[in-house]
């Protein structure tokens, strides 16, 4: 092979691995300002009411919130997804005795989901049997993107989802976990056009 031919080829390889660079930089930068511009609505005066509410454990925080919505009555029913499976009401939630008006009967532990499309997988069996017309779907501001794509392209368009965007807690806040949400985003995204 002549020597500009070798040129040739190495400068279109180097074009092809700049090209490459430039859109999976595009890409991670659309993930980052999606997952930093999802708006948090806890503190909103018009907080969104369903028949039924799934929040996802993984965070601090969370379950504490969700337990403080179903006591407000701005939810019927509180699905806790993703809860280790031998767990008890009294171990994911030990305040429960200090919310009197929170009937335990309308809080269901789902314990086979370890992803967050399992959660979305598992929570819509749930809110079949529980004969859910809507949901609020409870997260942190770093995971509510991802996981509202993953609800939404596992519930059927005849249950509404509504959005409760909680702030993220302190172990969320690291650049660690912005990256890792951003790498999973984006391989759900890519997942998502093939």
């Amino acid at each position: 092979m002549s020597r500009s031919k070798l040129q040739h080829i190495k400068i279109i390889q180097f074009k092809l691995i700049l090209f490459i660079f430039i859109v999976f930089t595009a890409l991670v930068y659309f993930q980052f300002t999606k997952i930093e511009n999802e708006p948090m609505n806890l503190w909103s005066d018009h907080l969104p009411t369903g028949q039924c509410g799934i929040v996802l454990t993984g965070a601090p925080g969370r379950i504490r919130e969700a337990f403080d919505y179903l006591a407000q009555k701005k939810i019927q029913k509180l699905i806790v997804s993703g809860v280790y499976k031998d767990s008890k009401l009294h171990e994911v939630f030990p305040y429960l005795p200090f919310y009197p008006e929170v009937n335990p009967e309308h809080i269901i532990l789902e314990k086979k989901s370890e992803t967050t499309y399992g959660n979305a997988k598992q929570s819509f069996f749930i809110t079949e049997n529980l004969k859910c017309t809507d949901i609020v779907l409870i997260t942190s501001q770093i995971h509510m993107n991802r996981a509202y794509r993953m609800f939404r392209s596992t519930f059927p368009d005849r249950i509404e989802i509504k959005k409760l965007t909680l702030p993220n807690s302190k172990s969320e806040k690291r650049i660690w976990d912005l990256g890792l949400e951003i790498v999973k985003s984006l391989f759900y995204y890519i997942l998502s056009l093939v």
